[in-house]
Order: C-alpha cells, then sequence, then structure tokens
C-alpha cells in the first residue's frame, strides 16, 4: 500500500528539507526584525491607518506594533496564506500533467495501479512536506521570540500551524484538479498558481465590499492567521470547510482522471 505516495516523497525529500529551511528562516529574520519594527511602531500605525481598506484586509493588517500582528502580517499573513497556498497549487498542478506530457503515466497505468488510486496516492505525497513546514518553523520561532523578549501564546502560534494544514491541502486539491484536467504540466501548474492567488484577491475584495458572499468561494475566508493570533479567535468550522472542500476536490480529480482518455 501507498508505494505511489512512497515513491513520491523519497524524490521530494530534499525540496522538502529545502523549503522547510527556507521558511524557517524567514520566521526567524522577521522576529529578528521586529524590535527595530517596535521602536517606531506608532509611525507606522499612523501610515497603515491611511491604507485603502482592501489592502489592509488583504495582508491581514492590524496592531502592527506588536509581535503577534506584525508576524500574522509578515509571516503568516503573507508567507502561509499566499506564498505556501499558491506553492502547494502549484507543485499539485504537476502531479498528473507531468507524467501525462512526457508519457510517464503510461508505466504507472501498465502495472495493477487503478487510476483512482495513481491520483489519489500522487495527491498524499504532498502532506509530509505541510507538515514538515508547519513543525521546523515554530521550532525556530517560538524560542526566537522567547530570546528579544516578546510574550506570544503559544497556544496561538501552534493552532495557526495547526489550521493551515485543511489550507494548504484545499489548494492543493485546486492543482491537482487542474492537473488532470490538462496535459501540459506548466499549463496546469501556472494556471493553479493564478486560481489560488485569484481567488485570494477575490477574498480581499470581496470582504471591503458589497459582495462579501463572493468570497465564500475562496480558500482564504477560512484561514485567518490574524484573527488566531491577535484575537485567539479559532474557526474549526472552517477547517472543516476546508477539508470538505479538499475530499471534494481530490473526489473531482479522481473521477475525471477514471474517464480521461489519454493518448
Amino acid at each position: 500500500m501507498f508505494e505511489v505516495t512512497r515513491y513520491e516523497v523519497g524524490r521530494r525529500v530534499r525540496g522538502t528539507v529545502v523549503l522547510s529551511v527556507l521558511v524557517a528562516l524567514l520566521g526567524l529574520l522577521m522576529v529578528a526584525f521586529f524590535p527595530s519594527v517596535r521602536t517606531s511602531s506608532a509611525a507606522l500605525e499612523e501610515y497603515i491607518a491611511n491604507l485603502p481598506p482592501a489592502f489592509r484586509e488583504a495582508f491581514g493588517i492590524d496592531s502592527f506594533g506588536t509581535i503577534e500582528g506584525f508576524l500574522a502580517t509578515e509571516l503568516y499573513q503573507f508567507g502561509w496564506v499566499i506564498l505556501l497556498g499558491v506553492y502547494f497549487g502549484y507543485r499539485a498542478g504537476s502531479l498528473v500533467a507531468g507524467d501525462v506530457e512526457d508519457r510517464g503515466i503510461d508505466l504507472w497505468l501498465a502495472t495493477p495501479l487503478s487510476r483512482a488510486r495513481l491520483v489519489i496516492e500522487r495527491y498524499l505525497s504532498l502532506i509530509p512536506t505541510m507538515v514538515a513546514v508547519n513543525v521546523v518553523t515554530p521550532l525556530v520561532v517560538l524560542p526566537a521570540i522567547a530570546v528579544v523578549g516578546e510574550p506570544v501564546p503559544v497556544e496561538r502560534v501552534l493552532a495557526v500551524h495547526l489550521l493551515s494544514v485543511p489550507y494548504f491541502l484545499a489548494t492543493a486539491a485546486l492543482g491537482l484538479v487542474l492537473s488532470v484536467l490538462v496535459s501540459r504540466e506548466s499549463t496546469a501548474s501556472r494556471g493553479a498558481l493564478g486560481l489560488v492567488f485569484g481567488l485570494f484577491l477575490v477574498e480581499s475584495l470581496a470582504s471591503v465590499g458589497d459582495v462579501g458572499w463572493l468570497g465564500a468561494v475562496s480558500p482564504t475566508r477560512y484561514f485567518d492567521p490574524t484573527g488566531v493570533l491577535l484575537r485567539g479567535a479559532y474557526d474549526p468550522a472552517g477547517a472543516v470547510i476546508l477539508l470538505g472542500a479538499a475530499v471534494g476536490g481530490v473526489g473531482l480529480a479522481t473521477l475525471l482522471f477514471r474517464r480521461a482518455d489519454i493518448t
């Protein structure tokens, strides 16, 4: 069981290690930079107050003079919601389309593996990377926060990392659907990148307009690092919705691939 998953995970070990280290270093850099931000927090807060509401909403800018607000904006809203969300969508876009394009899929389909199992196990191979970045980063960030002498509720930081996993699963599911719909790897991956980022923009603009309902289609609506870090506003219902969207996306991708004519 899970032979495909183990094979794909093995291929990505180096990439997972590099990504985890880079993201952890980004978190360390943000924490180290905060003391200089704190000294000019009054001027920053005045500047932020004059920013367009859509911009403040998009990047979760709130209480920038506190380390919780600073990390929520600079590390988690930008790094987790945007960069990693787009990354997992992009990576998922190549899971099937890459093999279809170079005809490597013929070798897989010649084995006793079903098409459904192939799609599901390819998708599951992304989970170790999701877990790795969410384990390594707090191991670096939390001690760094203690060194700079800023009190931050540890459970809120851990909650952000835990709640980000359903979000990543949902963005990856979007990429997976495109990966079985499009036979060119570059098109599927770039399409997934554009789709995830586009949905982020939809949610950001809808939240400050009269079409708030439109943002319900975006995964970013159900993952709010700023609310978690600043107010302890956990959203288990949002996590359930994201998990449901991920399961639905994988199910749709499986159905489409089973019916696809690969010639």
